[in-house]
């Protein structure tokens, strides 16, 4: 069978929130041919179980270790048969008529190799996330956490002059609900697998950019985004250090070594601000 979509969820420890999230695939409306790719990364909470019980017909892969993101979803595209790609995360849940309209959309505009829909909340507010391109001046505040003090230093890099209501060709968008055109990946291939999570759908819009394709930005359909659930279990430190090794990669990928050596010095520096002022704030409370 020829298929319109392929939709992959690369999935970890949120068992719960990809059930809702199938259940909510499966009741998609609009006659869409679509197949679903379940990844899990080695999971301990039974999701793989969960999946091969209750969907027989959803794609498992069931990873013995963690992965990483890119790694995991480039072992479902490679399985893939879809006009489209759908990479969702697993804290998702699509509308009934989500993936009709975005299909739509897409074929309604050719110009597009990549897109995302609006995000909302469970309240249905908007979640901004179109992101311009990191440079090293909006990275170097973010790891310095002077960006807390002076929210506005990133005013830039966060596009808060973006108009969520307009279709736009955009820069980067986030990787949690992240459409690709075939011919896209036929074009510059799969996801880089050197970043375990983080920056890889950024990597993957300036590589779009860098051969001339378009990433954009279309709210002809919704998407609630539970947010962070996975990273949720997972320990601070942790997080920084998989945000961190993400961050100086995309640098030394794309941009010049004295830029990269200036976040390999940013980073133990903004470490020490972070335990000094914590040092600071438990001395005031005493």
């Amino acid at each position: 069978m020829i298929m319109n979509l392929s939709v992959i969820i690369v999935s970890w420890n949120v068992r719960e929130k990809l059930k809702d999230n199938i259940k909510a695939l499966l009741a998609s409306e609009g006659g869409l041919k679509f197949e679903i790719f379940v990844v899990d990364n080695a999971s301990s909470d039974e999701s793989a179980e969960m999946v091969a019980r209750e969907f027989t017909e959803v794609k498992l892969i069931a990873n013995k270790e963690n992965l990483g993101f890119a790694k995991a979803n480039n072992q479902a595209i490679a399985e893939a048969s879809g006009e489209f790609i759908l990479l969702l995360n697993p804290d998702m849940r699509v509308r009934p008529d989500t993936l009709e309209k975005m299909i739509g959309w897409m074929r309604d505009n050719d110009q597009s190799d990549v897109a995302g829909c609006r995000l909302v909340d469970e309240a249905g507010n908007n979640i901004p996330h179109v992101r311009r391109f990191p440079k090293i001046f909006d990275q170097a505040m973010i790891v310095l956490k002077l960006s807390h003090l002076f929210p506005r230093l990133l005013d830039g890099y966060l596009a808060k002059d973006f108009d969520y209501s307009q279709a736009a060709k955009v820069d980067s968008i986030r990787g949690s609900f992240f459409l690709i055109r075939r011919r896209a990946l036929e074009k510059i291939g799969v996801l880089d697998e050197r970043y375990f999570i983080w920056f890889e759908e950024v990597d993957y819009c300036r590589r779009i950019a860098e051969t001339g394709g378009q990433v954009w930005y279309a709210p002809a359909a919704e998407c609630i985004d539970f947010v962070g659930q996975s990273f949720a279990q997972v320990s601070r430190g942790r997080t920084q250090r998989y945000f961190r090794d993400s961050m100086i990669k995309y640098f030394k990928k794309w941009q010049p070594a004295w830029q990269v050596l200036i976040l390999e010095i940013c980073w133990p520096l903004g470490l020490s601000l972070t335990r000094l002022a914590g040092l600071f704030v438990n001395s005031k409370n005493k």
